[in-house]
C-alpha cells in the first residue's frame, strides 16, 4: 500500500471515528436536553395527548381539560372562574412554559411523575394517571378579596393563622388563563398581556414587594417589646414631635398634626400612626435589633416556598441613623409582599407562632390516595412570645375601634389590624400605596383569619389615598367571608 492511500485510510477511519463519537455523546449525553428542550414539539404532544390532572378548590376542579380539532396536540386546558383563581393556578399552555401550580406540580398533572406508576403502567409502558392537586383556598374568601379589589391595582391575602391554611390569593388586575392554553391563539393574548402597563401576569400578592409603610411598625413595636426597650404598650416612649432624623436638620412630622403623638406609648403610637415614635424606636434599637425581628417574621427568607416561591421581601443593612429612622415606618429600602404582611398579623393572632402558610392542602395520585399531605407538614416557629402578641393584638384592636383603622369593624368579631401609606416614585411623584393588615375573630370563638391588603393604585384623588379608606374595606370583606364560612 503506497503511502498516499495509508494516509487516506487513517484519515477516513479518523473521521469515521470522530462520528461515531459525536453520535455517542448527542445519543446519551444531549439527547435528554434535547429531549426536553421546551422547543421540542413531541413533549407538547406527549403532555397534551390525555386530558391533565385537576387543582381543586372546596372539593370542586377549577381547571378541566377541552377536546381539540385538527391538532396534533389532542387537548387544552380549561379553567373554571380563570381570572379569579390565575393568582393560584397560573397557567398551562400548549406555546409557553407552565407557571405557579401548574408549573409546579406540572408532572403531576401531566401523568409523568414517577409516584403515579403503577406495576401495569410500568409493564404495558403506559403513561400513568394523572394527579389531583387540592388547595387550601377558600372560595367564599378568594371572591370575596377578588370582587372588593374590583378595578383597583393591589393584591391581597388570608391566612387561617392557627393551620397557615392560605385561603386567598388575589392579584389584580387579572387575566383569564384560557387566553394561553391554545398554541393557535396563544401569541396574540400574550403579547397583548405583556404589553399592559399593569402587568396582569405578575402576582402582586406574592411576587411584588413594595414599601409596607406604616404597618411594618409592627414590627418596630415588637422588636421593642422583645428588647426590653418598653416593657408595655402602654408606657411612654421619648419621642420628640417633631422628631429630627440624626445627623440632619430634617423634621419627621406625623400625617395629623393634632395627634397626641409627642412622648406617645407604643398603643397610642399604632393608633395614630405616629411617624415619630417608631422613627426614633428604630434608632433606638438599631438597625441589627429591627433586622432580626424583621428576619424572625420571614422578611429576608429567599426560599418562603407556599408552594410558590414568593420574592424576598427586604429589610436592609448597613444604612446611616437617619435611614434606619426611616426604616421604622416602612419607608427607604424596606419591602415586603402581602404574605409577608399577612404573616406578621398570622403570628401576632396565634399567641406569637408562625404556622408555615401554605395553599396546597395536599397531592394525589389519579386513584385518590395521598402523595403529600402539606397540612401534615406545616412547622410552627415561635416569633414573640405570647405576652408581646397579646399586647400588640390589644393595640391593634384600639387603631380599628378608635384609630384609622375603623373601616375594618365587623359586627360579631373580635378585629385588630393596621393601617399604611406608603411613598411611591421619586421623591414621592406616584401614587402612594395603600396597606392594611389585621386578623379577626368570631366572637363565639370558633374562627380567625388574618389579611394583608396592598392598593397599588385607584380611581382615589391622591389626597383620598390611604389605607383605612382603600385597603381596610377589602380586608373587612376577606375577613367577613371567611368567619361567615
Amino acid at each position: 500500500m503506497n503511502r498516499t492511500i495509508r494516509r487516506a485510510s487513517v484519515f477516513t477511519l479518523l473521521l469515521v471515528l470522530a462520528l461515531l463519537v459525536r453520535a455517542t455523546w448527542v445519543q446519551f449525553y444531549e439527547g435528554r436536553a434535547l429531549a426536553d428542550d421546551s422547543d421540542n414539539r413531541r413533549n407538547a404532544i406527549e403532555t397534551y395527548a390525555e386530558p391533565l390532572g385537576n387543582i381543586v378548590v372546596a372539593g370542586e376542579p377549577i381547571t378541566g381539560s377541552a377536546r381539540t380539532k385538527g391538532s396534533d396536540l389532542a387537548h387544552k386546558r380549561t379553567y373554571e372562574d380563570g381570572p379569579l383563581y390565575a393568582a393560584v393556578t397560573g397557567y398551562a399552555s400548549q406555546a409557553y412554559a407552565p407557571t405557579q401550580l401548574e408549573g409546579i406540580y406540572q408532572d403531576l398533572l401531566n401523568g409523568t411523575d414517577p409516584r403515579l406508576k403503577t406495576v401495569t403502567d410500568t409493564v404495558t409502558g403506559r403513561r400513568a394517571a394523572p394527579g389531583t392537586v387540592v388547595t387550601t383556598i377558600d372560595p367564599a374568601v378568594q371572591k370575596a378579596a377578588y370582587e372588593a379589589l374590583g378595578d383597583k391595582k393591589g393584591a391581597a391575602v388570608a391566612i387561617d393563622p392557627r393551620t397557615g391554611r392560605i385561603l386567598a390569593v388575589v392579584s389584580t388586575p387579572s387575566y383569564d388563563p384560557a387566553s394561553l392554553t391554545d398554541a393557535n391563539t396563544a401569541g396574540g393574548a400574550w403579547k397583548e398581556l405583556t404589553a399592559d402597563p399593569d402587568k396582569p401576569l405578575v402576582n402582586r400578592a406574592l411576587r411584588r414587594p413594595v414599601p409596607p409603610g406604616s404597618t411594618f411598625k409592627l414590627v418596630v413595636a415588637a422588636a421593642a417589646l422583645e428588647d426590653g426597650l418598653y416593657a408595655s404598650v402602654d408606657e411612654r416612649t421619648e419621642s420628640p414631635d417633631p422628631y429630627t432624623l440624626p445627623g440632619t436638620v430634617t423634621d419627621l412630622t406625623n400625617e395629623n398634626p393634632d395627634a397626641p403623638c409627642e412622648n406617645a406609648s407604643i398603643r397610642v403610637g399604632l393608633q395614630y400612626s405616629c411617624n415619630n415614635v417608631f422613627a426614633k424606636m428604630a434608632v433606638d434599637l438599631g438597625q441589627d435589633t429591627v433586622r432580626a425581628m424583621a428576619e424572625r417574621f420571614g422578611f429576608g427568607d429567599e426560599t418562603q416556598d407556599v408552594p410558590v416561591r414568593a420574592h424576598t421581601s427586604v429589610y436592609p443593612s448597613d444604612m446611616e441613623p437617619s435611614q434606619t429612622a426611616l426604616t421604622g415606618i416602612g419607608q427607604f429600602d424596606v419591602t415586603a409582599t402581602p404574605l409577608q404582611m399577612a404573616m406578621v398579623s398570622a403570628a401576632l393572632a396565634n399567641d406569637g407562632k408562625l404556622v408555615s402558610p401554605h395553599m396546597v392542602s395536599r397531592i394525589t395520585d389519579g386513584g385518590g390516595d395521598v402523595l403529600e399531605d402539606y397540612d401534615e407538614k406545616a412547622g410552627t416557629q415561635r416569633i414573640v412570645s405570647s405576652s408581646t402578641a397579646e399586647q400588640l393584638r390589644s393595640a391593634m384592636e384600639t387603631v380599628v375601634e378608635e384609630g384609622t383603622g375603623s373601616n375594618a369593624r365587623i359586627s360579631g368579631a373580635t378585629v385588630g389590624g393596621k393601617t399604611g401609606t406608603a411613598q411611591h416614585g421619586e421623591n414621592n411623584s406616584k401614587t402612594p400605596y395603600a396597606w392594611f393588615t389585621s386578623y379577626a375573630e368570631a366572637d363565639r370563638g370558633d374562627e380567625e383569619v388574618a389579611v394583608a391588603v396592598v392598593v397599588e393604585q385607584s380611581d382615589a384623588a391622591r389626597s383620598e389615598v390611604s389605607g383605612n379608606g382603600l385597603a381596610a374595606p377589602v380586608a373587612k370583606a376577606a375577613m367577613e367571608a371567611a368567619l361567615e364560612d
